[in-house]
This record gives structure tokens, sequence and C-alpha cells, in this order.
């Protein structure tokens, strides 16, 4: 049964034991509350929507007990503070100052034991409300909505119809029929999706944010969370918060990983309470799902997991095969991505679109932007449903499945990446591997677990190299391969290609181990015969040539590089670049063969297509000039090479140095050599012991 009751004007509060535990104040909803007052002053129909566990009914019953307050003088729901309880249903009778408020709450998986009808039946609906607004406390049986209608048209109603998507389609007509034949009636109604009427004004209800709105003071997570954890260190004599940078740190990483999902930071302070926040931290890093508070006011919000999964069971078959599969997925994902992961027994990729679309309407997916435009939508899925979804692909044993489509997914994505940077649209390529670097981090981190992806994923490590190299991402890219190269045949061109980019990450941070890797690296691309591989491991030779003062055998390194990589190549760097550290090598000694170095580099087929070799062929130009004395041309040279960037992207590597350069020319100093041609990463790389002995090609 619908569990609802009625209090009229001038009645006692709702006892203890009908309020149940009474819930804290609002925290980070300011704005929220003011405009769902506006739209209840503006509109008859008004909808709080949003994901499980964001708020919705207690936004919406403090909305409620504000206008009654305001037009009656009187708290409607709640007592001290003004806070409305939050199992609370109550009305207020026709015989007083302000309006009368009709609330019905609809628990999860209730039946009517009055009527007979089903829980999602428009006879038990309707009964419910007519229980409620009749101020009765037992089901007198079914009711018509004519008869509905006929009470509640005698007074100024507002009907509170929470938490209703367990009979949302009843709901729809209901609701349209009582505002066509009821014309003083407000309804206000808390769901997961809008009810589609026309004239409903929707208030979307996002999570908290995890972060500061301005950037200073504290994030409107943070402040519930602490609010919440320091109630209960208050109830229990045996919990503390000292309040130190580490705690304060865990508490920021907390509502981090649970997306400021309300339900989940009263949980997880709960959680704290009793053991600590940086062992609360530690354990939603992986999961969260297993939160869980017996003592919450709420049955259905005693645990995460069971709250989520009461919307997971209102979903349809199709629904949750795409929530589960869909899972696997970290981060945003396109439409398409989610079509082709989604896809497969039994479920056809042609209705994983739609499935989106509704798992999106009811708080599953958050839309990342605007679905209808030229560029298809794209996805996040929030931090509850991911965890709960993972919990079902594995229930159903789709897990590796998943994940193999996932990989072969993100291999076809590293590949168009390196595609687009070779053939000349890098900035489209760094946007590719921007969109999706939280899937392929997550494919990357995974293949090592599943030795069939080994290959695949290594691949792809090899493919997004400029992304590595480039772009300061060294340490990630050395790991992923250190991890990988072991899971590899040996006499695949793989190795010979792993090997030689893990020396290229490694040379400065670790001039040891790089050698180590080329001495494995040399033999494997000689015997593939692969040329571009073999001249960039002369690169790499003359990097920690240069790195130990050897200049001769640093030039000796990066001219052989130069006319060993074929041009247009793809796969790594290309011969302009070996060519610009030719003409720095040489600028000292043999200024005029530096100067031919450089031109050489900056001539070389495609250069104009290729903005990164470009920007290290210009910085090795001003380096020369400034070497030679030509301030003014080697400012002008590296001030246009900065101009030429896309400030939208990230910085690649080289900038760094173009700065340095103009500041020693600003100052009147000579250069001396860069340090570095690529970042700087961690020392003490290990060699992988088992390199090239794997069991797949």
């Amino acid at each position: 049964m619908a569990d609802v009751w009625t209090r009229k004007a001038g009645d006692s509060a709702p006892s203890a034991e009908d309020r149940g535990q009474m819930p804290g104040p609002l925290v980070g909803r300011e704005r929220e509350s003011q405009d769902l007052c506006a739209l209840l002053e503006n509109h008859r129909l008004v909808t709080v929507a949003g994901e499980v566990g964001v708020g919705k009914s207690r936004l919406a019953a403090e909305a409620v007990a504000d206008v009654a307050a305001h037009r009656a003088g009187q708290r409607v729901l709640g007592v001290g503070e003004g806070r409305p309880a939050a199992g609370a249903v109550g009305g207020v009778g026709a015989q007083g100052a302000g309006p009368r408020i009709v609330v019905v709450r609809w628990p999860e998986g209730v039946r009517d034991a009055g009527s007979g009808a089903g829980p999602g039946s428009p006879a038990s609906l309707t009964a419910a409300v007519m229980e409620a607004a009749a101020g009765i406390r037992g089901r007198r049986g079914a009711a018509g909505v004519g008869a509905l209608a006929d009470r509640l048209r005698a007074a100024d109603v507002l009907l509170f119809l929470d938490d209703i998507d367990p009979v949302h389609a009843e709901c729809v007509g209901l609701v349209q029929t009582l505002l066509e034949f009821v014309p003083s009636l407000r309804v206000l109604v808390t769901a997961r999706r809008p009810l589609g009427l026309g004239g409903e004004a929707v208030l979307r209800l996002a999570p908290l944010g995890a972060e500061p709105a301005d950037g200073h003071g504290t994030a409107p997570a943070v402040e519930l969370f602490l609010d919440r954890f320091l109630d209960r260190c208050l109830e229990r004599a045996d919990a503390s918060f000292d309040a130190d940078d580490s705690d304060l740190s865990a508490v920021a990483d907390i509502c981090r990983y649970v997306g400021g999902l309300p339900l989940a930071l009263e949980l997880a302070a709960e959680q704290a309470a009793r053991s600590s926040v940086g062992e609360v931290a530690e354990r939603l890093k992986e999961h969260q799902c297993w939160l869980s508070a017996p003592d919450m006011e709420a049955p259905r919000h005693r645990s995460l997991r069971d709250a989520v999964a009461a919307a997971y069971v209102l979903c349809d078959r199709d629904e949750r095969i795409v929530w589960a599969r869909a899972s696997i997925l970290a981060g945003d994902f396109d439409e398409s991505t989610a079509a082709f992961v989604c896809a497969g027994g039994g479920l056809a990729q042609a209705r994983v679109p739609a499935c989106l679309t509704r798992l999106a309407a009811v708080g599953v997916l958050t839309p990342v932007r605007d679905p209808g435009g030229i560029r298809e939508p794209r996805y996040r899925m929030a931090p509850a449903a991911h965890d709960f979804g993972g919990e079902r692909l594995r229930e159903a044993k789709e897990f590796e499945v998943a994940a193999e489509r996932r990989a072969i997914h993100f291999h076809r994505v590293a590949a168009l990446a390196e595609n687009l940077w070779s053939l000349g649209s890098q900035p489209q390529a760094v946007r590719l591997v921007l969109d999706e670097a939280e899937g392929l981090r997550a494919m990357l981190e995974y293949a090592p677990r599943q030795p069939d992806l080994a290959a695949a994923a290594l691949e792809s490590v090899l493919n997004l190299w400029f992304w590595w190299a480039v772009y300061d991402a060294a340490d990630d890219g050395r790991r992923h391969l250190l991890r990988l190269l072991p899971m590899c045949r040996s006499d695949t061109l793989l190795i010979a290609r792993g090997l030689c980019l893990s020396a290229w990450l490694t040379a400065y941070g670790d001039p040891h181990g790089a050698s180590e890797l080329l001495q494995h690296a040399w033999p494997a691309a000689v015997l593939a015969g692969d040329d571009a591989t073999i001249g960039r491991i002369a690169h790499v030779q003359g990097m920690l040539a240069l790195h130990e003062g050897d200049l001769e055998r640093a030039t000796e390194q990066f001219q052989e590089a130069a006319s060993t990589i074929p041009p247009h190549v793809s796969g790594g760097l290309p011969p302009a670049v070996s060519l610009a550290a030719l003409a720095v090598t040489q600028a000292e000694h043999t200024p005029r063969a530096a100067r031919l170095s450089a031109r050489r580099a900056l001539s070389q087929p495609g250069i104009r297509g290729d903005a990164w070799a470009c920007l290290v062929a210009r910085y090795a130009q001003a380096f020369v000039d400034h070497s030679d004395g030509r301030t003014g041309r080697a400012r002008l040279r590296a001030h246009r090479a900065l101009a030429a960037l896309d400030s939208r992207l990230p910085a690649p590597h080289g900038c760094a140095a173009l700065r340095d350069l103009i500041t020693d020319i600003d100052r009147g100093s000579r250069s001396g050599l860069p340090g570095a041609t690529v970042p700087q990463g961690l020392t003490g790389v290990a060699i992988p012991a088992q390199a090239g002995s794997g069991i797949l090609g």
C-alpha cells in the first residue's frame, strides 16, 4: 500500500515514528531551492528530475514547506529548524489560511491491498491520491478520477507526487486529467524523468559540484560531506576528525569519486565516522556500491546499491543490457562507441542509440554535449550507475567479451589518431586523444590482465607515440610499454618499435636503462629490415651522446638517423626532427653546417603539414642564429614559431625550449645545448626481464 497520510492545519507535528530520522539541512542547493520556489509560483505543473540519490525529494519537500510557510505562516512538513521529515506526507485542510498541501510518496515495489490493483495501475495511483486528499490512513477501495477531481476542486491545492517512477506512465495520465478538470490545482512531481506534458516546467537536479564554483572556498559536495560527517562524529564518541591536510585531501577524493551525488556523500559520511575518511577514500577509488547506512530515514536510501537497483528494475531488457555493457567504457563516450561495444547477443546495434537516450532521460547517463547537432551525442555514465552496471556485467559473465570489444574499438581510435597525425591533421589527432583519453587509459590498464589483448594494446601504444613524446606523457607511455612488451613474441616488428620508443621516452630520465633497451631493439629492427626503426634507434643514441657531452658521436648518430628514416613514414619521429637535432649539435663548432642542416629540416617533404616537426626545426633555426650572433633574427623566428601554435590545445614539447631561448636572447646571454628533446621522466627504469619472450604475436 502506498505510504500516505495527511495532516490538517492545527494538528500536532508528526511523531518520531512517522517521521523517521530527521535529515540534515539542505547544503549547496540555495540556487536550486530559489529556482524551484519561483517555478511553483509561476507554473501549474513542476517536475524535479534527476538521477537516483541526487536529492529530488529532499529539495521538493523543502520547497513545499517554504511555500506553505510563506502563505500560511507555518511549516507543513517537518519540525525543528524548519526541516521537513523525509518520510512525511501531509496536508493542510481547506480551513487553513494557506493552500491545501496533499502529498503522496509512492514507495518502490508496493502492492495495493485495498483495491486489488497492481502497483502500476491507474486505480492504485488514483486511490492513493484520494486517500491523501481525504485525510484517511486505510485504503477504502478504488477511486475514480472524477471523484478525485471533485475532492481537489474544493480548495487551492498543491499536489506533491513524490518518487513516482514506478507509476510514471499512470502518473502522466492522471496529472493531465486533473490539471484539465481542476483549474486551481498545482502539481509538483519528483521523478527521474519529466512527465512530458505541455506546460510542464522542469528543474533538472545535478549532483553537487566537487570543485569550488569560483576556484575559492569550499566545494558544495565537500560542504555536505563535512556537515553530515561532523554530525555523525558528535553522535559517536569514538569518532574523530583532525582536519589535517591528508584528511581534507581524502574528503576531496571521496567527493570526486562519487561524483558529488548527495546520497553517496551521506552514506560515505556514515562509513567514515565508523572508520576514517582515508579508508573510505581508498575503497571508493575502486568501487562505491558497497556504501550503506542502516540508520538512514528512507529504506530505499540505506544502501547505494539498492537505490540504483530500484532504477535498474524499472528499465526494460535492452536498456539493462546497454547499461551493463556500456559500464566497460570509462569517461565520456560517443554513441557509435557504445553501439559497437554493446551490440551482440540478441541486441541489434541499431537499437542501442534509443536505449542510450532513455538511460540519459532517467539519469543513468549524462549527455556531455547537446544531441541533435552535427556531431553525434556523447555521454558519461554516473559513477554509482557505472559500478552497478559493472557488477551486472560480471554476473552475466560478459566482462571479458565487452573488454575485447572495447580493445578492438580503441585500437581503431589509436590507429585513426596516428593517421591523422602523420597526414597533417595534428590538431584533430590531439583532440581525438583528449576526447578518448579515459577510455584509452582504461583499455591499456586492463590489457595485461587478458593476454589475448596484449599485441593489440601494444600496437595502440605505438600508434600514440606522439602523445607520449610530444605532450609530456612520457611516464605513462613508458609504463604501458614495459608492461606489455614481455607479453609479446620477440620476432615481431612491434617489439623492435616498442623497445625503441621506450628508449626514446627513457633517454634523459635513465640513460643506462635506455642503452639497455636499445641493445634489445637493434637486432630486432635489423632482422625485421625496418629502416625507420633503425634510424630512430640512431636518433636516440644521438640523444644519449648529446647528454654525455660527446658532440662528435651525437653528430654522427643524428646524421645517420636523418639519412636512414624514410620521408613520409608514420609511427614515430620524422627525419626533420633528426636534422633539427643535428643543427643544434653543430651550432657551436660548425655554424655553416648547422644553418644548412636547419634549412634541410624545414625543406623536408611534408614539413608544412607536420606542425610539431616544423616547431622543432624553427627552434633549431633560431638556436643557430642566436649562437651565430644574429639575435634579432633569432628572436623573430622564436616568436613566430610560438605564434603559430594552436592555443586551444596543450603546448607541445619544444615550447619551453623556445621560451628559454627568448629569455636568453633578451638577457644577452649565449644559449647552451638544450637539456632534452623529449620530456624528462622518472629514473630507474626496469628493463623487462622477459622482453620478447611472450606467447603472442
